[in-house]
């Protein structure tokens, strides 16, 4: 019982830190694309 507990708390930890990189990354690829399209409007380049 505690090993199966134990293998459960692992995993979802695991899943848990890869859910917040993955977060994070799509957050920095929206911030980009938004400064990308402020420059444009602007008249510079991406």
């Amino acid at each position: 019982m505690v090993r199966r507990v134990m293998t459960l708390l692992v995993i979802g930890g695991a899943l848990a830190v890869a859910a917040c990189n993955t977060v994070r990354g799509a957050g920095d690829d929206v911030k980009s694309a938004a400064n990308c399209t402020e420059n444009a409007i602007h008249g510079g380049n991406c």
